[in-house]
């Protein structure tokens, strides 16, 4: 019976022969729900076309499970008002099971329901309500929703009847897809007379009938993107006119006044235009604009939750790291404290350590000191004799050592000289090559310029660190002569002192004879003894005399 109904209000041909096949095995009692789903699916829903009535869908849906579920206190809407609200639950509730009706969605249909009675919105009310339910559950169930509007909790000081226009003037619209409805004239095609007729907007349609019970249905104004509605002037005695022009007919209609004609044309016109644009009803689009929402925000939420999760594991984490690091620095800060200790006390002990040694060190010293005076004693008279002669040997070596010395400076700094002016000399080559250089990249075009500019800066930077090197080298040059001069007075000094000591030897020739090295060459003999210079060295010193006589002569 079930499954014939069905068929029947889908507009489905019924096989029974099929539905005994697919039960012919079961012989397990009663069928589940579970158990009748597949052949549902299968034999029923996949072969629905969509031109069935949806209100007897409903009706039948409701047949099957009002008289179950629906609450048995006395409500204040009848049982026809609640199925209404029950098919508006079906159409606002969420897409999964179990179906239930969001906060959100009540909200939107309280309000839509307090608009249609004229009353005023309660928002204070319903955000009371609002927590009470977050606080137990996510949404109500279709019988809690008829519980909830029948109860009369947001409709208080409204009658029976006002309710049941309200839901009734909601379901057109949600439901039945009315846009607008209402009583107008409408003339005639063929006898060109004015009658009263009850008009129903859809998205698509506009049915006429000869009253609002929508029994005696008269025609259809069958609305397209080509169709379009203007205001006529009044005519015939006919005020309040607009004119509806469609593919083949056109409808002369009068509203009852400017008001009622205003509204009427501005839903004809937006009825149009989303049949133009494609859109679906605006009750439609605002749901699906509204779940989108939802979505977005459940979204952002988990988002959020998923994040404050990271950031609470990652807050552990840094707490047990820290927890560790105060570990070991308290560790760290107990090794300190023993290891200071240790090395305090090593400290006293080496202390009194080296205390005891520097005494004992005091006593040996003051013990060699008194040794080293007995000998002193006995070695000065000893020493007095040959100091003098001592002395005199020690200064003239050293005024040879000072004069050997100043030449050798004398030498080294000549060729630190000459190697500094090779440098200095190859520095300014450099410098004016690279001068040059600049000079070159200066006088090159204009779209060179730009591609040459680095090198240039570059160059410029080698030619300061140049300039940086030539004023060291510069520098050098000068230091290199004031060590030059100082070699040449100290050669100077030398000579002075070697020719005094010279003289003093000479002085003396008859108590002592200075030992100095000799030499491989033979040695001339004077009246006075051996020469102080070589065979060689006097033919020099006589090619210089000779030199000089001549130049002077």
């Amino acid at each position: 019976v079930l499954s014939h109904n069905l068929c029947t209000v889908l507009n489905v041909p019924h096989d029974p022969v099929a539905l005994e096949e697919h039960f012919r095995d079961d012989d397990e009692g009663p069928v589940s729900n579970q158990g009748y789903m597949p052949y549902l699916n299968k034999f029923i829903l996949e072969k629905v076309q969509g031109n069935f009535d949806k209100v007897e869908f409903n009706r039948m849906c409701w047949t099957l499970c009002a008289k179950k579920n629906l609450s048995k206190s006395p409500l204040l809407i009848s049982d026809e008002d609640a199925f209404k609200v029950w098919v508006i639950f079906n159409f606002l509730s969420e897409d999964k099971y179990p179906l239930i009706i969001v906060p959100e969605e009540i909200e939107y249909l309280l309000k839509k329901l307090t608009e249609a009675m004229g009353a005023g919105w309660q928002q204070e009310q319903f955000e009371h309500y609002k927590i009470a339910l977050n606080t137990s559950r996510e949404g109500l169930s279709a019988w809690e929703l008829i519980d909830l509007i029948g109860s009369g909790q947001f409709s208080k000081g409204m009658d029976r009847q006002t309710v049941s226009m309200a839901i009734n003037e909601v379901f057109n619209e949600l439901i039945l897809d009315v846009l607008k409805q209402g009583y107008m004239l409408k003339k005639g095609h063929k006898r060109k007379n004015w009658t009263e007729r009850w008009f129903v907007l859809k998205p698509n349609i506009i049915s006429y009938y000869v009253s609002e019970d929508l029994k005696d249905k008269k025609g259809d104004i069958m609305l397209d993107g080509n169709c379009c509605v203007e205001a006529l002037p009044d005519k015939d005695g006919k005020k309040c006119l607009f004119l509806i022009k469609c593919h083949d007919k056109s409808f002369e209609i009068s509203a009852s006044d400017k008001k009622k004609k205003q509204e009427w044309i501005q839903a004809i016109q937006t009825t149009v235009n989303l049949l133009r644009a494609g859109s679906p009803p605006p009750h439609k689009e605002a749901r699906q604009k509204r779940k989108e929402l939802r979505q977005k925000l459940l979204a952002e939420q988990e988002e959020l939750e998923r994040q404050m999760k990271e950031l609470q594991t990652a807050n552990e984490n840094k707490q047990k790291e820290l927890e560790t690091v105060r570990k070991q620095l308290e560790a760290a800060a107990a090794r300190a404290a023993e290891e200071e200790k240790k090395r305090l006390q090593t400290q006293v002990e080496l202390q009194d350590r080296f205390s005891l040694e520097l005494e004992r060190e005091k006593m040996v010293r003051q013990k060699m000191e008194e040794q080293v005076a007995q000998k002193s004693s006995e070695l000065e008279q000893y020493l007095q004799r040959v100091r003098e002669l001592e002395e005199m040997y020690k200064q003239l070596q050293e005024a040879l050592e000072d004069e050997k010395q100043a030449r050798q400076d004398e030498e080294t700094v000549r060729k630190l000289q000459a190697r500094l002016l090779e440098e200095e000399s190859a520095k300014r080559a450099e410098l004016e090559k690279w001068h040059l250089q600049q000079q070159q990249t200066i006088q090159m075009t204009e779209a060179e310029k730009q591609e040459l500019e680095n090198q240039r800066m570059i160059k410029e930077q080698a030619l300061q660190v140049a300039m940086q090197q030539l004023e060291q080298l510069e520098l050098e040059r000068k230091e290199a002569l004031e060590q030059y001069e100082e070699v040449k007075k100290k050669l100077e000094t030398a000579a002075n002192n070697t020719k005094s000591w010279k003289d003093k030897v000479a002085h003396h020739e008859g108590l002592i004879r200075l030992i100095e090295p000799g030499s491989k060459n033979p040695h001339l003999i004077t009246n006075w003894g051996p020469a102080a210079f070589t065979e060689a060295e006097l033919e020099q010193r006589q090619k210089s005399w000779k030199g000089k006589k001549a130049t002077s002569e």
